[in-house]
């Protein structure tokens, strides 16, 4: 035995035994630990993203469609995200939001251990998932790089890629990434989209109350959305002012106040609201050069030739001159109703709904209630009541044309702020109405309407649509009479006459069913005199007439038939409308021009567009055609526009059965286009002829794009001397039979 262990007592020598064991026995079990908690890491970490990822990190962000001054008309994002820097967000946001989400943010490195300590008693005492205690880094860590799951495992990675994150960058750089990233509701990512959406307001301009109930939704954006759930809301936003007035944020008088004031929301209109037709054609052309990825998240910037006024007057005017015509042809009725199709009530919602609604503007509400003399609808968060004045129109009493569950149509005339809109009752039988708008010096397309309601269809009548233009075909015929020598004081027969081609006869008619007898051509165009126009037809040839047509960009495809003189062929809104513009541009065409310029998400330019420009007529042809086309406005069938006193030209179009009405017109600086009728051929009614049914919504529209500014004047036509050409036509001639346009 050691001498040592002779010296000691029994007890003491046992009881240094145990000591040992219990030591070595630590020692191997933190040996495990560590061994274990570092293969643990490796495992968690051998599938981590690369954080230095994140040094040329850019969201996916909005591309921005701006009209002519600068102001946003569309955008198309798979997030809605404006990318802001850190002094774009004020301080009162970076307080509320440190105060609720993260208090140490700025001490910590990434990871909170008392936190995290504490939320994982909470989860076993409570028996569940790992969850809570996350810092703002460990969030930027999981929205950008891990899925959302709440696991263990995704928590250690969490934690991980916080310290990497933390290491790497600034606190004002995690920030602003977190901000930039985070979502909010409503489609809407990062807070200064956030501000824009609910606000319509920047970031930078957040008062207290508004930075508190934007720092309140990462918790839960849909949870307590302003929108759906204001009570909610309210409710957490003053629990964030509480949390700024807990850390020294802001001072008692200032929570007070805070807390004090409701919730307004000013809720972004949806900038592709106002041209959706436009915008949709602009999307196809983009998608189609540069892709549909580098469109809706590469944060293209896109300068376009709209005028948001001109654009607003333009809706305005079709909307009103399609509801003009409704209230004409009488009540229809036929409302779809959502009760049959066993829809509840609370249930029902209409696309038209998607959008904020405007004062003048034209929505499809729901019938909750009638009553003997009025009815009550809604519409998205609006309410109204119909009553028998509103009404007045269809000449029956509400109880008998409306019904609850009734999906009816409404203008609407005034809005509060409670949410009561005071409406008049309107109709849609579905009638349709086109307008196009261009500048004559650079072919930019200033305004476009491509129907009714986009939502409901988005058919562009004005570029897709291929309808007869009837009279408004008939310039071609005169124009190719003039460049070939012709006067607009030259004689033509305006009597009966049937032309014959094989065993064919082809017997036209004038709209009026009457004869003028020997006119001028100048009148004959002025009058829209069929039979005049057929005999001018026949003797410079239809094919002659055709390639004129096509000189003005027409790219129809027209048989050489007679009928094709009175407007029988097809042609779109748009190439009609810039063929129009020829005449008021000294016989050059300019190419239709949506974009001026587009760059990328670094400002570089990627394109730039240029007028493109092309000879058509001479200079006199086309003077000597707008001088007798203001003959049409002045004392011709589309005189209903003389009242308006400005220097104006064009001309009406009304095909057979009245099934498309048009009117295609032009100042010195503007033409203008539109079109009215039903998707499928069917008649607009009796009498609906283009100066009746098309004319007002272009004076409408004139007015407007004209109001305040120089109308110009137009170039004075170099005319030979009457009858220098002495082009009579008295004698019937023979042509292929067809069907009568007028």
């Amino acid at each position: 035995m050691s001498p040592i262990y002779q010296e000691l007592p029994p007890v003491e020598v046992a009881g240094r035994k145990v000591v040992g064991r219990v030591l070595l026995a630590f020692l191997v079990l933190v040996s495990a630990l560590v061994g274990a908690t570092a293969g643990l890491l490796l495992v968690y970490s051998t599938d981590l993203p690369q954080v230095n990822e994140l040094e040329h990190y850019r969201p996916s962000s909005i591309t921005e469609l701006y009209d002519n001054q600068g102001h946003i008309i569309g955008s198309f994002a798979l997030q809605r995200r404006v990318v802001a820097s850190y002094e774009d967000y004020p301080q009162v946001l970076r307080d509320a939001l440190i105060s609720t989400e993260d208090k140490e943010f700025f001490e910590h490195s990434g990871i909170n251990v008392w936190r995290i300590v504490g939320a994982a008693y909470r989860d076993i005492e409570s028996g569940g998932r790992v969850q809570g205690a996350s810092t703002l880094t460990m969030q930027l860590a999981r929205n950008l790089f891990l899925s959302p799951d709440r696991s263990f495992h995704r928590k250690i990675q969490e934690v991980l890629l916080a310290i990497q994150i933390e290491r790497r960058f600034t606190k004002p750089q995690i920030f602003t990434l977190y901000a930039n990233q985070i979502f909010l509701g409503h489609g809407a990512y990062g807070f200064e989209s956030a501000s824009e959406y609910y606000f319509s307001t920047p970031a930078k301009k957040l008062t207290l109350d508004e930075a508190a109930l934007l720092a309140g939704l990462p918790k839960a954006p849909q949870y307590y959305s302003p929108i759906v759930h204001p009570d909610r809301a309210l409710k957490r936003r003053n629990l964030v002012i509480n949390a700024m007035l807990e850390d020294g944020k802001i001072t008692a008088q200032q929570a007070t106040e805070a807390k004090a004031k409701a919730i307004v929301l000013n809720v972004q209109h949806d900038p592709n609201s106002l041209a959706p037709y436009y915008v949709e054609e602009i999307r196809r052309y983009l998608e189609n050069k540069y892709g549909s990825d580098q469109v809706h998240e590469g944060g293209l910037r896109v300068y376009t030739s709209l005028d948001m006024n001109l654009q607003r007057a333009a809706n305005q005017a079709v909307l009103d001159g399609v509801a003009a015509y409704e209230r004409r042809h009488g009540w229809k009725g036929h409302l779809e109703n959502v009760l049959a199709n066993h829809i509840a009530l609370d249930h029902y919602e209409h696309p038209d709904w998607e959008d904020e609604p405007e004062v003048n503007g034209y929505m499809h509400a729901l019938v909750t209630v009638v009553g003997p003399g009025s009815a009550s609808i809604k519409f998205g968060r609006y309410h109204a009541t119909i009553s028998q004045q509103d009404a007045a129109w269809p000449k029956k009493k509400i109880q008998d044309i409306l019904k609850k569950g009734d999906v009816c149509y409404v203008k609407v005339l005034s809005m509060a702020a409670d949410g009561t809109v005071r409406v008049s009752l309107e109709q849609d039988s579905g009638a349709q109405g086109a307008l196009v708008a261009m500048d004559n010096a650079t072919g930019e397309i200033k305004a476009m309407v491509g129907g009714r309601d986009f939502n409901e269809s988005k058919f562009n009548r004005a570029t897709q649509a291929l309808r007869q233009v009837g009279s408004s075909f008939k310039p071609y015929v005169y124009t190719a009479v003039i460049d070939q020598g012709g006067s607009p004081d030259d004689t033509i027969l305006d009597a009966p006459i049937t032309f014959e081609t094989g065993t064919t006869s082809y017997t036209p008619h004038n709209y009026d069913e009457k004869f003028e007898g020997t006119i001028t051509l100048r009148r004959a165009l002025a009058q829209s005199r069929n039979i005049p126009t057929l005999r001018l037809a026949d003797r410079i040839g239809i094919k002659t007439v055709i390639d004129y047509a096509h000189r003005f960009g027409i790219t129809a495809n027209m048989p050489a038939y007679l009928p094709v003189a009175l407007g029988s062929a097809e042609i779109t809104l748009l190439e009609q409308t810039n063929a129009y513009s020829v005449f008021p541009n000294d016989g050059v065409r300019l190419m239709p021009r949506y974009i001026t310029k587009v760059t990328d998400y670094e400002g570089r330019v990627l394109e730039e567009d240029f007028p493109d420009v092309k000879d058509a007529i001479s200079s006199r042809t086309a003077r000597i055609m707008t001088s007798m086309l203001q003959e049409v406005v002045q004392h011709g069938t589309a005189v209903a526009a003389a009242s308006m006193k400005l220097p104006l030209a064009g001309k009406t179009g009304t095909t057979n059965d009245f099934t498309d009405a048009w009117f295609i017109g032009f100042s010195p600086s503007i033409t203008s286009g539109v079109w009215l009728g039903y998707d499928e051929k069917k008649t607009l009614g009796a009498k609906e002829s283009g100066a009746r049914a098309a004319l007002p919504i272009w004076m409408n529209f004139m007015k407007v794009a004209l109001a305040g500014k120089d109308p110009g004047a137009f170039q004075s036509p170099a005319i030979p001397p009457p009858n220098s050409s002495a082009l009579k036509i008295d004698t019937p001639d023979t042509a292929p039979a067809g069907d009568e346009v007028h």
